[in-house]
């Protein structure tokens, strides 16, 4: 569709409301009968028709002791007015159904250790809640990929939603902080580093060939990023001995032992609970993270499902 060159309107057009008020006169043969079809005082629909003479500079009521009516110029006015008014009211109408549509359904992409270890949760609270409140429960659509896919299909319009774990602010959407997370350097229970009684410093780690996740990972960026905080951007860091595309795999390798990882400690919680995997403890090295939505538009999210997810995240972390 062509739209053609956009002309912006002169100072001297009426806002709908003016319209209204003028159809209603004419409708009503009078402005007593309009002020009841609109539920106002006479003396307020009086004013509103002056108001919009004024702006118009075109009389549109004739005032005599037996009562108002339209001048010709008046109701032919009024009867263009009839045809913006419903173009207005199903721009209203329609407005009113993506309204309903965006806070009916939702399509959202996480990062994987949102996507595994968050999301259900909040998704689930989020459900208990609205239902609650005698609210519909939008209908959810995950993606889970890593952080850069993520931001990639916010910015591109794939998905509405994006929770990431990559560091800094995102490039090119909008961002809020709605919750925490630490990363932990974790190993089989038959390496060496199990058995450490000192901390791991940052420079060992940097030597170490870790089990790591893709590049585009949210879990590797901050990695890197803590890293050459800790220990300058040019510092050397030893290549990956093994690079998996999902947490669960890097999981897997460590439990064979084919190196020490640094993951989420959401995502590997039980396996230090039961003592299948060991934390190391680390020194110089800051391993906390922040997890953040993202979103296209405006500084606060759009109205509708989008919003009401944010908030209850974050309303959930508080």
């Amino acid at each position: 569709m062509s739209y053609g060159a956009i002309v912006a309107l002169s100072s001297r057009m009426p806002d709908l409301t003016a319209f209204e008020v003028l159809t209603a006169v004419a409708a009503g043969g009078s402005l007593t009968a309009a002020a009841h079809q609109l539920n106002l005082t006479q003396q307020a629909v009086s004013a509103r028709i002056r108001s919009m003479e004024a702006q118009t500079g075109v009389q549109m009521v004739i005032r005599t002791s037996r009562g108002s009516t339209l001048t010709p110029a008046g109701r032919v006015v009024a009867e263009w007015a009839d045809g913006l008014l419903d173009t207005a009211h199903r721009l209203d109408s329609g407005l009113a159904s993506l309204r309903t549509d965006a806070r009916a359904h939702l399509r959202v992409a996480a990062s994987l250790t949102i996507a595994e270890q968050l999301l259900p949760r909040w998704l689930m609270s989020q459900r208990a809640e609205s239902i609650r409140l005698g609210v519909a429960p939008p209908e959810v659509t995950l993606v889970a990929s890593n952080s850069e896919q993520a931001i990639a299909a916010v910015r591109d319009g794939d998905v509405d939603l994006g929770f990431v774990e990559s560091p800094g602010t995102p490039k090119g959407v909008r961002s809020r902080i709605v919750d925490h997370d630490e990363l932990v350097v974790v190993v089989a229970r038959a390496h060496p580093w199990a058995k450490r009684t000192r901390p791991v410093t940052a420079e060992e780690l940097s030597t170490t060939s870790l089990v790591t996740r893709e590049t585009g990972s949210g879990t590797r960026d901050f990695l890197s990023y803590a890293m050459r905080l800790a220990l300058g951007p040019t510092h050397p860091q030893a290549a990956p001995a093994m690079e998996m595309t999902t947490a669960s795999g890097v999981r897997s390798a460590v439990l064979a032992n084919a190196g020490p990882a640094v993951l989420s400690r959401l995502s590997v919680a039980d396996d230090l609970t039961l003592g299948r995997l060991v934390a190391v403890a680390t020194d110089g090295i800051g391993l906390r993270r922040d997890l953040r939505a993202v979103w296209m538009g405006g500084r606060t999210p759009p109205a509708g499902a989008i919003r009401d997810l944010v908030g209850h995240v974050a309303a959930s972390r508080s």
